[in-house]
């Protein structure tokens, strides 16, 4: 299995439009980061979890030409604003139609229905993102493809609900505040974890860098990589050197073999 990196930065990305801050401004491509989102890789298949408003330029990167399917960890923009791109996977065997088939919980599909509503109607117009929408119950295992995943559930603030997943020996978690009751112990076993950790003061929606660490001490994965960061994290070549052995600041592009 493997796992890239499609984009590490938080809904704003880095840099932020119009901040002049040392971060923003740096070269190392390390400090670019477009908006949260992984590309999963298993035997033959490919799934990327998340598809926000850099999800064309992020495939394009990746030069991939197929894709079996895309989970989405909830509803926000920068992680479903970049949906309606998935017509180029629909038509690049033309005239051989393929539908992407996206997971996710029914908050999310509902708001995935109202956002892309002419994907959705009867009586669709020629060129319109072919997607079949699955929901999935965020406290049962689900399969795609004979792949079977673990739901995390957490909450994103008081308001909103999110769900990571657990991939066999990897764990992917963005944009958690807080995990509901008994869910670290799905996390028991992961060799990898990603967690999402803003920037090191703490955040009223976000992990913080020390919330993140508390989680990696408590499921003990034998590697981990912080990813959902913004500009206020620091430069990366400074930041990494803040962290302990075994966890480390995740970045555009990057790939791990689990």
């Amino acid at each position: 299995m493997k796992i890239t990196f499609l984009g590490t930065g938080t809904s704003q990305g880095v840099p932020v439009i119009g901040c002049r801050c040392e971060v923003c401004q740096s070269s190392d491509e390390r400090d670019k980061r477009l908006r949260t989102s992984a590309m999963i890789e298993c035997d033959d298949m490919r799934i990327v979890i998340d598809a926000g408003p850099d999800f064309r330029e992020q495939m394009l990167r990746t030069g991939v030409r197929t894709l079996d399917a895309i989970l989405l960890t909830h509803e926000h923009k920068d992680h479903t604003g970049g949906l309606d791109d998935v017509r180029a996977f629909n038509f690049v065997d033309f005239p051989t139609i393929r539908p992407i088939d996206i997971y996710a919980t029914h908050r999310t599909a509902e708001v995935v229905r109202k956002d892309f509503d002419y994907a959705f109607v009867s009586n669709k117009y020629i060129g319109v993102p072919e997607m079949r929408l699955h929901e999935f119950d965020p406290k049962k295992d689900f399969e795609v493809k004979g792949l079977s995943i673990t739901p995390i559930r957490g909450h994103h603030s008081e308001r909103f609900e999110v769900t990571g997943f657990r991939i066999g020996k990897m764990a992917y978690l963005t944009d958690f505040k807080q995990l509901m009751e008994g869910e670290i112990e799905k996390l028991r076993g992961v060799e990898l974890l990603v967690v999402n950790a803003l920037r090191f003061e703490p955040h009223y929606s976000h992990f913080c860098v020390e919330e993140a660490l508390d989680l990696i001490s408590k499921v003990k994965p034998r590697k981990a990589y912080l990813t959902h960061l913004s500009h206020t994290i620091g430069l990366h070549a400074q930041s990494e050197n803040k962290l302990p052995e075994g966890v480390s600041l995740a970045y555009d592009r990057l790939s791990v073999e689990i």
